[in-house]
């Protein structure tokens, strides 16, 4: 059965060689091979693509690094890329089952009808190779802080005088679409999705129709917060952001075009040792923190404008 792989590559002194291996094989990578290439070593590890994503990769990069600080050795580089490009869907969508997230959400395959009796919110999802199944924690993370704007809680905590259920939202690196289609289904207004990656704005697409979405209440496109400002006639008043930190501390401050002064924003896809960072970079900005939510080493920051 054809599958696609991530095939990793670390550059590292030789002191960290056996730390990189012990990194490696604790990340679930299953083969691992080394050379020397001058005076460092080059080690190679594959594991199936299914098993990582992008902020997980990160993730590892993070630790080698912070590994190679503790041992006073130089830094090692983590460069990553998918081999075998040949169709590999088969090979996970037979162990990927619906998913009930927080209190109110069922992630629900597109192949398994969905069940009839429950009285939860039904996201129907087919991500294929964009981001966001709900399996990982930064996804989740969101989710559930979705369910927290849309509830029947004070607005004064919510921070906005306007109705919950008229909210319109940016969604800033939608991956397969999954938080704009929740909000959706929760109640929002209207979402704009955005992704750089085409493959992450066709499956958006998709799972727009797997939902049942009106393209006018669920609109895609490929870009940035560019891409965000060229198709609202008005600001926003939420974004979800569920991408990696330092591209978040990248794109805050361009945020600052599609805001107003009662908008909300939720960031994810942030490891609870860059959450001071990120916080410095939005109170620069004009944001406050008002609660921040973890789950493993991953967490979550709900904010609104200062």
């Amino acid at each position: 059965m054809a599958k696609t792989w991530w095939e990793l590559q670390i550059l590292c002194s030789p002191e960290i060689e056996d730390s990189v291996f012990w990194r490696l094989e604790e990340f679930g990578c299953r083969g691992t091979a080394s050379q020397k290439k001058g005076n460092l070593i080059s080690v190679q590890a594959y594991l199936p693509e299914f098993q990582a994503h992008l902020l997980d990769l990160a993730a590892l990069s993070l630790w080698l690094r912070q590994d190679a600080l503790c041992l006073e050795t130089p830094l090692p580089s983590l460069q990553w890329k998918l081999i075998d490009e040949e169709d590999w869907s088969s090979s996970w969508k037979q162990h990927w089952q619906p998913q009930e997230i927080g209190d109110r959400f069922l992630i629900n395959p597109s192949w398994i009808p969905a069940p009839q009796n429950t009285e939860r919110i039904v996201v129907k999802l087919d991500p294929g190779v964009a981001f966001g199944t709900g399996a990982h924690a930064t996804t989740q993370l969101c989710l559930e802080s979705l369910e927290m704007r849309f509830s029947d809680i004070p607005q004064s905590f919510v921070g906005s005088e306007e109705k919950k259920e008229a909210a319109v939202i940016a969604d800033i690196g939608c991956g397969s679409g999954i938080l704009s289609i929740g909000a959706l289904l929760l109640g929002a207004k209207k979402a704009y999705a955005v992704d750089v990656d085409s493959l992450a704005v066709n499956a958006t697409i998709e799972n727009r129709e797997f939902n049942g979405i009106d393209s006018e209440r669920l609109m895609v496109a490929q870009g940035s917060v560019e891409a965000i400002q060229k198709l609202i006639a008005e600001p926003v008043d939420g974004i979800v952001c569920n991408i990696l930190a330092d591209i978040i501390m990248e794109l805050v401050p361009s945020m600052s075009a599609i805001v107003k002064p009662t908008t909300w924003a939720i960031f994810s896809g942030i490891l609870l040792e860059q959450s001071n960072a990120v916080t410095e970079v939005l109170e620069k900005n004009g944001w406050l923190v008002a609660t921040l939510w973890k789950r493993k080493e991953w967490c979550c920051l709900n904010v609104r404008r200062s």
